[in-house]
């Protein structure tokens, strides 16, 4: 009997772990619409932007030199509960000239 619920355990986890792996996968984001563009050769620019958080119910904003001259700024997607409606704030990009943005950056 005590096999029998070793075996049973076991069976479980392995079930569980498979489920929490297969949830993550890009495949699954990628049809959700969720994953990363592709950067082809891998050759884009990787240094983290920076993020200013805003109280909730506000988007937060991330900016970053995106070029020589050019910096990029964007904010995050709002969702919420109107009475018995979901409410969709888009996520905003704005490119803008700035001079403190220069190559290699």
């Amino acid at each position: 009997m005590r096999e029998l619920r070793r075996g049973a355990m076991a069976a479980l986890l392995a079930v569980l772990l498979l489920a929490m792996v297969a949830g993550c996968s890009r495949e699954y984001q990628d049809k959700r619409g969720k994953a990363d563009a592709p950067v082809t050769g891998r050759a884009g620019e990787d240094t983290p932007a920076e993020v200013y958080n805003f109280p909730d119910g506000f988007g937060n904003l991330a900016t970053k030199c995106i070029g020589p001259g050019r910096r990029g700024y964007v904010t995050t997607k709002s969702v919420h509960q109107e009475d018995d409606e979901t409410v969709v704030i888009p996520s905003n990009a704005v490119v803008v000239d700035d001079p403190g943005c220069r190559a290699g950056r």
